[in-house]
């Protein structure tokens, strides 16, 4: 059943003088259960059937999410397989997802409640979604015709998520959605520095015991123990392409792929926290996130040139 709810926060470390209506609200909407029912409903079909009833009866709860139209860039049965693949695997993580759909409210109202007391210049959330991404994601933004959304995959949350304590993963996803109220991102690699070293710092901040794996430096493997090992040649492989859009740097840098055999996969986010590590030497969290472009890129390379000299 899909179940939207708009929720009032209210935070009572702030001042009592705050005004009600200077309280953020958001839309929450839960996924979970329409999914599970879903793959209960159709367990007797052929794939290429039950595909075609989640197209059917499935994406039309959040169309801007499941719809086609986000995967236009590849062939049909590309989009077909997955969902089935997708289906197919939900048995093995239904017991983790089910406990953490479960769970997902009570830990995101304290991480708000903390993270609003840390920032108070939070001015709005977005529509809080709670899913099943198909594979796609743990938590994220996502501008979907024209709207932000800020999405939680209880499934992929689940499956790669080997800690008990979420708060550090929401204050992180948190601090992306307050990030965007004063920083417009680009597709460059100084960009992607600046955006996930400053979550991962924040989640530091916010949770100083937060271990490498709450801070999702592990995945899909241990990051920065193998960048400390190639420390020199990490960060200048990084500072070489600052200002690269190439797939393949952001790929590698942000997402699974690797840039050779010794700087590991999502290497930018450690490399990231770094460098705001520096810049945290002259400035607050706040006053980092409300640096311009002009200035967060001048930060990006004097962090950078404070780690290592680089040619």
């Amino acid at each position: 059943m899909r179940r939207p709810a708009c929720v009032l926060l209210f935070f009572g470390l702030l001042a009592a003088a705050s005004a009600a209506d200077d309280v953020p609200v958001y839309d929450f909407v839960d996924l979970t259960d329409d999914f599970a029912r879903f793959f209960d409903s159709t367990q007797t079909l052929a794939d290429a059937q039950r595909v075609a009833a989640f197209r059917k009866d499935f994406v039309p709860l959040f169309p801007q999410f499941y719809g086609t139209d986000r995967f236009a860039n590849a062939p049909l049965d590309v989009y077909e397989k997955r969902v089935a693949r997708e289906l197919a695997s939900f048995p093995s993580i239904r017991a983790g997802y089910a406990r953490t759909a479960m769970a997902f409210q009570d830990m995101l109202r304290p991480a708000l409640s903390t993270f609003r007391s840390a920032l108070p210049d939070l001015k709005s959330i977005p529509p809080i979604y709670l899913l099943h991404s198909l594979g796609e994601m743990d938590g994220g933004t996502r501008t979907l015709d024209g709207k932000l959304y800020l999405i939680f995959g209880a499934d992929v949350m689940a499956s790669a998520h080997d800690f008990a304590d979420e708060q550090p993963f929401l204050h992180h996803e948190l601090f992306h959605v307050y990030h965007q109220q004063y920083f417009t991102e680009c597709q460059q690699v100084w960009c992607g520095l600046w955006v996930e070293g400053l979550a991962v710092f924040a989640a530091k901040q916010l949770n100083p015991q937060a271990s490498d794996s709450q801070l999702l430096l592990t995945q899909p493997e241990a990051i920065r123990p193998q960048v400390d090992m190639h420390f020199r040649e990490s960060v200048c492989a990084v500072a070489a392409r600052l200002d690269s859009t190439q797939a393949q740097d952001l790929d590698a840098l942000f997402s699974f792929h690797r840039l050779n055999e010794r700087v590991p996969p999502r290497a930018g986010y450690y490399i990231g926290m770094l460098v705001a590590l520096q810049a945290a030497k002259r400035y607050s969290l706040a006053e980092l996130a409300h640096l311009d472009a002009a200035a967060a890129r001048r930060t990006v390379q004097q962090g950078l040139d404070a780690l290592a000299a680089c040619e």
